[in-house]
């Protein structure tokens, strides 16, 4: 049974106008960029669609519609869809290039369809803006072939590469095919397995989409999920899971990591003066002096009222300690204001570090915060270490801080 090129175009472009309507529908109660980005790609459809509309009616039609605006159409598909994808997986997106590239070769088309027809000259033309694009596709999409990549990026990937397969194909039987060229509707067998692929193409490009808006989702969620709401920093969950992952990289490198409990001195009254907008003023200059002091490697969580931990990978008591009365200085020399009046602030920090027979994290939060109610105790304002607390009982760390700094 012979297989009409046209009518493939034809429920082609029909699917890429329904997938199209779909995309555009679905993405209307989405929101920030994913949204914009599938709104992109259900334009990127429509003129697909109207695009092929048009090439499957060559020979209804005059060569000024099927052929010119045809292709104007198909790459003008082309160069939203590289700006959506990039778009999503936060890359630039390279749109000057893209759309100077198709409206150069565009108007080489409209030369070689009008002015001097000559069917493989067109073609060739025709596809390097289509080359450059899927070139600005593929290239994003590289690092989910590692070890972890993204499963819906390999699927776009694997799309793009039998695209861009295909072309590679069509274009060497251009040039060096043994039969005259024809049309792009002649039944041969370039054309035929071209047509019926590009006319799946919109449906496995926007599932691949649609997969790797989920992927985004889901990360979203799971990051959201693990952030406190007020300060930003890490909640419970996600100090709990780096706090494993630090216990499980100790027990390998026998090298331990440190726990610093850290409480805000007197908030109750800045509290119950202020209310809650200063208590949170309180708790976001906190935030910022101790992100001020830690290293590139160091995490901060909040783990509830204004109660902090900060964890710090491949350090010694001595270099916590340190770390510790870095904080403090910090805190203590911030400026708070509240309501015009100047605030002082400071903090109590009880600091351990992680033991060869440890085999919990509970364990080490414990003595931390032994060790911080030990520096409140003491008087506040102060670090000490739950080593130091258990050896002396009541005694601070001014003396061994002296010592460690030079």
């Amino acid at each position: 049974m012979a297989i009409d090129l046209a009518s493939i175009a034809v429920l082609g472009a029909l699917q890429a106008g329904l997938l199209a309507i779909v995309l555009l529908v679905a993405t209307r109660s989405y929101a920030g960029v994913a949204k914009a980005s599938l709104r992109i790609r259900g334009w990127a459809l429509l003129f697909e669609a109207a695009g092929w509309w048009l090439l499957g009616l060559r020979g209804v039609l005059g060569d000024w519609w099927s052929i010119v605006l045809a292709n104007g159409l198909v790459l003008l598909s082309y160069a939203l869809t590289v700006r959506a994808l990039r778009m999503l997986l936060g890359a630039p997106s390279r749109q000057s290039i893209v759309l100077l590239v198709s409206a150069v070769c565009w108007l080489i088309i409209v030369w070689y369809a009008m002015v001097e027809p000559n069917y493989r000259v067109r073609v060739l033309w025709a596809s390097l803006p289509i080359a450059v694009d899927v070139t600005f596709l593929i290239k994003p999409l590289r690092h989910c072939l590692r070890k972890r990549g993204s499963n819906a990026e390999r699927v776009m990937l694997g799309v793009l590469a039998i695209s861009a397969g295909l072309l590679a194909w069509r274009i060497v039987d251009l040039l060096f095919g043994r039969a005259p060229p024809g049309g792009l509707l002649d039944r041969t067998l370039v054309n035929t397995i071209y047509m019926m692929l590009t006319a799946m193409q919109p449906t496995f490009t926007s599932i691949g989409f649609l997969l790797m808006y989920n992927e985004a989702m889901q990360a979203d969620l799971k990051r959201v999920a693990r952030i406190d709401p007020l300060t930003g920093v890490n909640n419970r969950l996600a100090l709990a899971e780096k706090a494993s992952s630090l216990l499980d990289r100790s027990r390998q490198t026998g090298r331990p990591f440190a726990a610093l409990m850290l409480d805000a001195d007197h908030f109750k009254r800045i509290n119950d003066r202020f209310g809650h907008d200063g208590g949170d003023k309180v708790l976001l200059t906190l935030v910022d002096s101790i992100r001020a002091s830690l290293g590139r490697r160091d995490v901060i969580g909040r783990v509830g009222g204004e109660e902090f931990v900060v964890l710090s990978p491949d350090a010694s008591l001595g270099e916590a300690l340190v770390l510790g009365e870095r904080i403090r200085l910090a805190v203590e020399n911030a400026q708070l204001w509240i309501e015009g009046e100047v605030q002082s602030l400071t903090v109590s920090i009880g600091v351990t570090v992680s033991q060869p027979e440890d085999n919990e994290t509970e364990a080490i939060l414990r003595r931390a915060d032994i060790a911080l109610y030990a520096a409140k105790r003491a008087g506040r304002n102060r670090v000490m270490s739950a080593e130091m607390h258990h050896e002396h009982m009541g005694s601070t760390s001014d003396s061994l801080i002296g010592q460690l700094m030079p």
